[in-house]
C-alpha cells in the first residue's frame, strides 16, 4: 500500500476492485480545508476514465506490473498463443487484449505484454508492420489523378487501400493503429 501523494502517472493501481493505469495527477490546496488529489484513471479492462479525490494520506494499492518482450507464435481459438524470449515459456492471451490491431499480427512478430501476478492484462504489438501484398488490381494508365487509392489484400487476407502505384508481390509498411498504408518496404 503507498500514500496518495506517492502515486505517479503511469503507475497501475487496483481502484474500485479494478486495475486502472494513471493519466493524470493534479494536487489542489483549497483556502478551506485540507489539500487533496484529484486524479484521472484509465480502466485497462473497459478503457473508462475514472475520476477520483484522493486524500493527500489516503491509501491506494500500486500494483507490480512486469512487461515484456514476447513472440507470437499463433492463435488458438480465441486465445494468442506467445513465447517468452528468453525462458521459452508459452502462454495463452486473450484476443481481446490485442484490440483491433490483432489483424496485423503475423508469426515470428515480437509483442510486449504486461503481467500482473501471472495474469495478462495488456498487450501491444509494434506500430508499425511489413506486409507483402498478395493481391492488387493493375493500374489503368492515365488513372494517375492525386491521391487515388487502390483495394490491396495483405499475406495475412487484410484489405488496405494502396497507392497505384503499388503491386502484386510488394511489401508495404502499414500503421497497425490506424490500418493505413505508410510507405513500401525497402
Amino acid at each position: 500500500m503507498a500514500k496518495a501523494s506517492e502515486i505517479k502517472v503511469g503507475n497501475i493501481l487496483r481502484f474500485n476492485g479494478d486495475l486502472v493505469t494513471v493519466t493524470e495527477v493534479m494536487h489542489r490546496t483549497p483556502g478551506k480545508g485540507g489539500a487533496f488529489y484529484l486524479d484521472k484513471f484509465r480502466s485497462i479492462k473497459t478503457g473508462k476514465i475514472v475520476e477520483a479525490r484522493l486524500g493527500t494520506d489516503e491509501q491506494v494499492e500500486i500494483c507490480r506490473v512486469e512487461t515484456n518482450d514476447f513472440q507470437y507464435l499463433y492463435e488458438d481459438g480465441s486465445f494468442m498463443v506467445i513465447m517468452d524470449n528468453t525462458t521459452f515459456d508459452q502462454h495463452n492471451i486473450p484476443k481481446s487484449l490485442f484490440g483491433p490491431a490483432v489483424k496485423f499480427l503475423k508469426e515470428g512478430m515480437n509483442v510486449i505484454v504486461s503481467f500482473e501476478s501471472e495474469e495478462p492484462i495488456m498487450a501491444q504489438i509494434p506500430n508499425f508492420v511489413e506486409l507483402e501484398i498478395t493481391y492488387a488490381e493493375p493500374a489503368v494508365k492515365g488513372d494517375t489523378s492525386s491521391g487515388a487509392l487502390k483495394t490491396a489484400t495483405t499475406e495475412n487476407g487484410i484489405e488496405i487501400k494502396v497507392p497505384l502505384f503499388v503491386n502484386q508481390g510488394d511489401k508495404i509498411k502499414v500503421d497497425t493503429r490506424t490500418g493505413e498504408y505508410i510507405e513500401r518496404a525497402k
